[in-house]
């Protein structure tokens, strides 16, 4: 028996001493391979039993650089290097022995290795799905290279919350560049020298199924996911075209990839961020980026007071005499700062910065200058973006990337200024003592006094002002409009441009033109002295709460950007007086459109308008910092643009009600149609709510007509060949959800279309917004989908939901009492309120908490109690 088991190992050892030869699945201890020993196989030394996966000495785009890679063999791509910051030569060798995987190079110096190991290795497998692993003398793993990720996953590998990727320096050199891809708990962020620029939660693709902590991301056949509870629960998914073979990728170029390997060929799922601009430097530091996610962003030359740079790196610099200053190191202080030669170069109206949307002031309230100063002492600070309106300060630190060229950009956007010397070298700022200069001793008298003399004049103007200011408030009785409330809302984060009520008189003309009315007031058409035309909205019945607290939830809806969000311009708090300013729609409101008798919207109108309504609504669920629940959803507040762009307005005004209003949310917002019936009980309100709101909405945009019109049965049943409608009764009265309800269940979708669109629709189409549309009116909120999976179902990324009969069931009960001639008369809505919560046994909601409908929603809150 032993001169039998002798065998193995002594051929084992003459395969070792042959050149060439290529192992599969295992090799043994002691084993060591080079490129140069393996050059007949180009260097590649193991396979997978399958044949998909090998581990090579290989050299990327033929370079003398050698890394210890695991390879894709049909695609031939890279999924894990080990030396990624160590290359080696042909002639540099892999080592294993019992202590581990050890890489040398040409003269035998170590240059990488695993970590010390809890026992002695026994073989070294490379597994069917790519994995390289370390084995015990029982075959237990010591070591896997899935476990040290680079910048791929593939399928079959997690990548644990608290690790990330890093991206290669260049697509032929695989040491670490700038960027990377870091799982958190509850989000996978890109970042650049440690600033986020993308987050996958800001995908309207990227829909969130849960609140539960994620634990591990991974790619699968059909899909990239966060997921928790040990794999069992899925936190936020991309859904995917299936195939067996899909990687995860940062790419050199800071995009996050996901592609699929078919045929010969990879596919592209994804490459986020979209909009190449947004990669910080893109176009080198400083250097301009213009452009979009539609229109193949340039690198269009640099701003107006820079020139190209003719360093390697591209980029730009100042225009004489400024130069910039060099990047201090960690030994440096604020102290070091020789802030007599800095000065700060403006760089112009619509550009932006990348950080800007990711980061917090550093400071608000403060004037221009206090932020250049608090620049200027801070060695790590390269420039600044300021804010006006709000006096928010934004600091640019470490490395300036490029900037992006916004032809958006509004009156009210940061500006940006880089920090430079004047006169001076760049070495000049980090040895400030090489920068002394010796001043006339005339200058050493005449500059204290002068300056003395200056602030002395400069405090007389100010006390002048503030006394004229004072005596003219007191003569227009608005002293209390200066109440210190009121002014410390300028401290307030994030706060949007502050108007005046007498500039928001003259810019309405006295509030001449009305254009809209609603639950929170009147809506006034306005032009700005720059021309700018704008909605002026007042709000009435604000309550009692102080500026401050007004002020505070502005600051949450001025934060908020989004296309499919109308945007906040502006406000005024002053003394009663409640105004929003707010971009101004053309095209006014989706219900004045739908239901009125002007010239039919299309259908492919009609599916611009859903979808824009459903990216503007996942983006205040998931997509801001705080959950926003709009809770009043309906085509009055789906404002329209050219094009049939679409923007939902009134999104967290829900908290600026009175206590008053509050408890009658549901009858004073007029959306009787469209509220969820968690509304009628002690159910908790969550997104879900909207969910509910958005799926009415759909259905009128269906028919043309309101759901809760009065319309005779008989024109919605003349079609039909079978019995009537359950969806109708003697009354001659049609519910339309409950009718949709029956036609989807007899498959009769074209019966549902707008008479006026005579056949410009197919029944696919159709069937596509009503089932969707019925799986968004559930009774029950958890069997809702939430609105990233409805923006993916119209879209046709994700499969269409097949809505629950049974939690549908409902729409019969209102379906009866809709038909009721007390329908019409005062009060009905409230008996049948009594009616619904009676026959479902649920406690009644007296008063509803419209606090609960902005933001800070916790998760047991949405989750429950039911």
């Amino acid at each position: 028996m032993g001169s039998f088991s002798f065998v193995p190992v002594v051929f084992f050892f003459l395969f070792v001493a042959v050149s060439g030869i290529s192992f599969t699945e295992f090799v043994y201890p002691p084993f060591s391979a080079s490129h140069y020993g393996f050059i007949d196989m180009a260097g590649t030394f193991l396979s997978s039993r399958n044949g998909t996966f090998k581990a090579a000495m290989f050299n990327p785009g033929g370079q003398s650089s050698f890394y210890l890679s695991i390879i894709h063999v049909a695609s031939n791509t890279v999924i894990w290097a080990a030396n990624r910051d160590a290359a080696i030569s042909s002639s540099g060798e892999m080592n294993l022995t019992v202590k581990g995987l050890g890489i040398s190079d040409a003269d035998g110096n170590p240059v990488w290795s695993t970590p010390p190991l809890k026992s002695s290795v026994h073989a070294l497998l490379l597994n069917e799905v790519g994995n390289l692993i370390l084995l015990d003398q029982f075959n237990g793993s010591l070591w896997e290279s899935f476990h040290y990720p680079t910048d791929t996953i593939v399928i079959g590998q997690q990548l644990s919350v608290g690790s990330f990727l890093n991206s290669s320096s260049t697509s032929s050199n695989f040491s670490r560049g700038d960027y990377k891809l870091i799982l958190s708990s509850s989000d996978a962020v890109l970042q650049w020298r440690g600033q986020t620029y993308w987050k996958l939660s800001m995908e309207t693709l990227a829909y969130k199924n849960s609140n539960y902590i994620a634990e591990y991301m991974a790619v699968n056949r059909t899909g990239l996911q966060l997921l928790g509870r040990n794999g069992t629960v899925i936190v936020i998914q991309v859904l995917l075209t299936p195939s067996d073979f899909q990687i995860a990728q940062l790419d050199p170029s800071g995009k996050f990839i996901v592609k699929s390997f078919s045929g010969s060929k990879w596919n592209q799922e994804f490459a986020w961020p979209t909009d190449s601009c947004r990669i910080p430097f893109f176009c080198g530091s400083i250097g301009l980026c213009s452009g979009s996610a539609s229109t193949n962003p340039t690198c269009s030359s640099c701003p107006s007071t820079f020139h190209v740079s003719s360093e390697d790196n591209g980029g730009c610099l100042p225009n004489s005499p400024y130069s910039l200053p060099l990047a201090c190191n960690s030994s440096n202080n604020s102290s070091q700062q020789n802030s007599s030669a800095l000065s700060y170069i403006k760089l112009g109206n619509g550009m932006t910065y990348f950080s800007i949307l990711f980061s917090e002031p550093v400071k608000y309230g403060v004037n221009m200058s206090t932020c250049q100063e608090l620049c200027s002492v801070i060695c790590t600070c390269l420039g600044v973006f300021y804010q006006n309106s709000s006096g928010s300060c934004y600091l640019l630190e470490d490395e300036l990337g490029s900037i992006i060229s916004n032809s958006n950009a509004g009156v009210d956007d940061p500006l940006g200024y880089i920090k430079a010397l004047v006169g001076s070298s760049p070495t000049d700022f980090n040895n400030p003592s090489s920068g002394k200069r010796k001043f006339p001793l005339a200058a050493l008298v005449l500059l204290p006094f002068t300056g003395f003399s200056l602030l002395a004049a400069l405090a007389f103007l100010l006390r002048g002002r503030r006394r004229q200011s004072k005596e003219k408030e007191i003569k227009l009785g608005r002293m209390d409009s200066r109440s210190s409330g009121e002014m410390d809302a300028f401290y307030i984060p994030g706060l949007p441009k502050r108007f005046d009520f007498e500039e928001l008189e003259v810019a309405t003309d006295n509030f001449k033109t009305l254009i809209g009315s609603g639950g929170f007031g009147a809506v006034y058409k306005g032009i700005l002295p720059d021309k700018t035309v704008v909605a002026v909205k007042k709000i009435t019945n604000v309550g009692v709460q102080g500026k401050k607290d007004f002020c505070t939830e502005i600051a949450v809806i001025g934060n908020i950007h989004h296309a499919n969000l109308v945007r906040l311009k502006g406000f005024c708090a002053k003394g009663r007086h409640r105004l929003l300013v707010y971009e101004y729609m053309n095209r006014g409101s989706l219900d004045r459109t739908l239901f009125g008798s002007g010239p039919v919207i299309e259908w492919q109108e009609r599916l611009d308008i859903a979808l824009g309504t459903a990216r503007g609504l996942a983006y205040l669920h998931s997509g801001c910092d705080q959950k926003i629940i709009h809770c009043d959803v309906k085509p009055e507040n789906i404002l329209l643009q050219d094009h049939f762009q679409a923007k939902l307005s009134d999104f967290g005004l829900s908290k600026l009600l009175s206590p008053e209003q509050s408890s009658l949310f549901t009858t004073m917002r007029g959306t009787r149609g469209y509220l969820a019936p968690e509304w009628l009980t002690n159910s908790a309100i969550s997104e879900k709510t909207d969910v509910y709101s958005f799926g009415m909405v759909l259905l009128e945009l269906v028919s043309g007509r309101k759901n809760t019109s009065r319309l005779q049965s008989h024109n919605l049943n003349d079609s039909s060949s079978g019995g009537q409608s359950s969806s109708s009764s003697g009354s001659g009265l049609v519910y339309f959800p409950l009718f949709a309800l029956d036609m989807h269940e007899q498959a009769r979708y074209l019966e549902l279309v707008d008479p006026r669109l005579e056949g410009r629709v197919t029944r696919e189409e159709v069937e596509k917004f009503v089932r969707v549309a019925l799986c968004c009116v559930q009774e029950e909120p958890a069997l809702r989908p939430n609105m990233n999976a409805i923006v993916g179902m119209l879209e046709g990324g994700i499969p269409l939901g097949q809505p629950d009969f049974d939690s549908l069931n409902f729409l019969r009960f209102i379906g009866r009492r809709f038909t009721e001639a007390s329908m019409i008369e005062e009060g009905t809505e409230r008996n049948d309120r009594v009616r619904y919560q009676e026959s479902n046994s649920f406690p009644t909601r007296t008063t509803i908490d419209s606090r609960t409908c902005f933001s800070y929603v916790s998760s047991q809150e949405v989750s429950g109690p039911r």
